[in-house]
């Protein structure tokens, strides 16, 4: 009966432990699940919502990004074709090599002379992209690159930099086809690196002696500036190398230059201040003369003959 007694309490003992140590693990575990929320709280909410992702049994982090995914590839009926992924990365390469030669180019401005044969290189890629023409396996990238989507990126690019060198009237400085400068330009050219070169001989010196001495030259490139305007053969660099050509002659160096332009103006504004004073003193001789055809009427001629004839009677 003893026996039966303590195998009983050893029983009972026995599952007294298991259930105290039942217990404490659950405790355990819902202490540790209180202490995780109240760190996730205390965080900010974009900090709680990555916690709260990096806590999921359903995401998997990658083990060098937070969020890192990959995207699975589109059908290959939707993806280009390497034909026009390649001229896709020839036309990137050139408008980097175009707006790294614009950018220098800004002040003075040089776009013209720099920046000509970066953009034919532009211009024939995106010849290539927008033709009706068949690539490689009667493949056209005009669709694919440039009417794929409403942005149209390609397009919106190209057309900014058209613009510019629209703009800049590029054309009326080059032979055709943008081989190289024209003639009149590198005579323009010519001519302004003689001015420049006097204005740099005088220019620490006296500039009474560089408003003497120079103003042949300088003459002389600004009659071969106007003529150029006048035969539409001018472009941005030409009209901004004037500019500044103007700015250092006169302003910088106090010089003054009469142009043959302001005679014509001069004499047309001196009639334009004679024209009044000659108008009143026509009036004035024209009402003089008619006051004097009124001293002498035929009817008082009339009454003296009369007079006369009666004197004769009586």
């Amino acid at each position: 009966m003893s026996l039966y007694r303590n195998s009983s309490f050893l029983v009972l003992l026995a599952l007294n432990i298991y259930a105290f140590v039942s217990n404490e693990g659950v405790n355990v575990t819902a202490s540790d699940s209180a202490d995780t929320l109240k760190q996730t709280a205390g965080l900010s909410p974009a900090a709680g919502a990555a916690a709260a992702v990096v806590n999921s049994p359903v995401f998997k982090p990658a083990v060098n990004s937070l969020f890192s995914i990959n995207l699975l590839s589109f059908p290959e009926d939707l993806e280009i074709s390497d034909y026009c992924s390649d001229l896709l990365h020839i036309f990137g390469q050139r408008y980097m090599a175009y707006v790294n030669c614009l950018v220098p180019a800004a002040r003075p401005v040089k776009v013209c002379q720099n920046c000509f044969s970066t953009y034919v290189s532009l211009g024939e890629i995106y010849t290539n992209i927008s033709s009706d023409k068949m690539g490689p396996g009667n493949v056209s990238c005009r669709d694919s690159l440039l009417r794929s989507d409403r942005l149209m990126l390609v397009y919106l690019l190209y057309s900014n930099l058209e613009d510019i060198w629209s703009q800049s009237a590029c054309e009326n400085c080059l032979t055709k086809g943008f081989q190289s400068l024209t003639n009149d330009t590198l005579y323009f050219m010519s001519t302004l690196n003689q001015t420049l070169t006097c204005f740099e001989k005088y220019q620490q010196g006296n500039h009474t002696e560089l408003c003497k001495d120079c103003k042949n030259t300088y003459r002389g490139l600004n009659e071969l500036y106007s003529q150029m305007e006048k035969n539409n053969t001018m472009c941005i660099d030409i009209e901004d190398a004037m500019n500044m050509t103007r700015r250092l002659w006169s302003k910088n160096f106090n010089c003054s230059y009469p142009r043959e332009e302001t005679v014509p103006v001069i004499a047309v504004s001196s009639f334009m201040l004679f024209l009044p004073i000659i108008f009143y003193l026509s009036s004035f001789l024209h009402s003089e003369q008619k006051k004097r055809k009124l001293i002498h009427p035929k009817r008082a001629k009339s009454y003296a003959s009369l007079m006369n004839i009666q004197d004769k009677l009586s």
